[in-house]
């Protein structure tokens, strides 16, 4: 019985179907998942070349540009199998990639699992978006094995063993949907951009484990849709991770951490501004602006696991350790006993 349906979303990313749907098609047993592309109303032929190329993947083509969230929360209406697997158009999976998640998956007590992401223009090093399972600390600044902030470690095998961790990478995680469901989903408020910590995070509260396992091993392209240092990029992260506080915290933590996180973020803008780049600076506080408007339409209940009891939370300032203290690595960012 297949159990998995990976589900990739595309938006113009006919290049990157081209170059890595073959191989995923290759390494992705019959017998093991279904293979499903939602278009997020693409204008590159990217439809027809797959109906023409690969007619035995599903098409759910969509009507306009849904974004990371509302795309995959359409796509994911579509699922029929126990497990989906959201995976970006610029991943390429190796041989024997789907084993590992789905032995993790075996564990009904794990709502979610993802690979080792790696470099796709550089192999022996960790990729930014997860690397080997992301953690966060105390004011929601998340970090991984392997990657703080934008520093990246080689891989040398240091972070192969499997366990929990606090989110799973959006660009290749395994999820269980009766999870997915009772968690309430993705978010569709935050378009792209920090929506998988935040269901992560919901996971976590519906009494669900996050791991990563390693043993699965995928390669990442990054930046496909938009580039690290992009206003649209900037915006959506810093609004994004305000949203997710804010809806995530328990109300007597929330106002300290959230006033105190905004003042980081105000340093952040001023040395955008220090440095020339005032478009970037701007993009931060109109995400303050669009965190206010969009704060009072939330009416989540209070959280049930307090941010502390939750595997993969550290309670230190990783803006501190990494840009005051010089820490860069991941192994030596967490002390054993914090």
């Amino acid at each position: 019985m297949v159990q998995a349906t990976v589900v990739i979303l595309a938006w113009n990313n006919l290049d990157y179907l081209k170059r890595f749907l073959p191989t995923l098609i290759e390494y992705t047993p019959d017998d093991q998942a279904l293979v499903m592309v939602a278009d997020n109303g693409s204008g590159d032929g990217s439809v027809a070349w797959i109906r023409n190329n690969f007619p035995t993947i599903r098409v759910l083509p969509l009507d306009r540009n849904h974004g990371f969230t509302g795309g995959y929360i359409r796509a994911l209406k579509e699922v029929a199998t126990p497990l989906a697997i959201l995976l970006n158009s610029d991943i390429e999976v190796k041989p024997g990639w789907l084993d590992p998640l789905l032995l993790t998956m075996k564990d009904p007590m794990v709502g979610a699992v993802m690979p080792k992401i790696l470099s796709y223009s550089d192999p022996a090093r960790f990729e930014y978006a997860g690397a080997s399972g992301g953690m966060i600390d105390r004011y929601g600044y998340p970090f991984c094995r392997g990657r703080v902030f934008d520093h990246l470690e080689l891989d040398l095998g240091q972070y192969d063993e499997p366990g929990e961790v606090f989110w799973a990478s959006g660009a290749c995680m395994m999820v269980r949907m009766d999870a997915y469901h009772k968690a309430g989903g993705l978010d569709e408020r935050f378009f792209a951009h920090m929506e998988e910590i935040d269901l992560c995070w919901r996971i976590h509260q519906c009494g669900f484990q996050v791991w990563v396992n390693p043993q699965s091993e995928v390669l990442h392209v990054g930046g496909g849709s938009l580039p690290n240092e992009h206003p649209h990029k900037i915006f959506y992260n810093f609004r994004n991770s305000l949203l997710m506080l804010h809806k995530n915290l328990p109300r007597a933590e929330r106002r300290g951490i959230l006033w105190i996180r905004m003042i980081l973020d105000g340093v952040a803008a001023f040395k955008y501004l220090l440095n020339g780049k005032g478009s970037l600076a701007l993009a931060i506080l109109k995400a303050h602006a669009g965190y206010y408007r969009l704060r009072r339409n939330y009416t989540e209940p209070e959280p049930g696991i307090k941010l502390r009891e939750i595997p993969g939370f550290h309670p230190f300032s990783t803006v501190w350790r990494f840009f005051v203290r010089g820490v860069n690595t991941y192994d030596k960012l967490v002390v054993k006993g914090e």
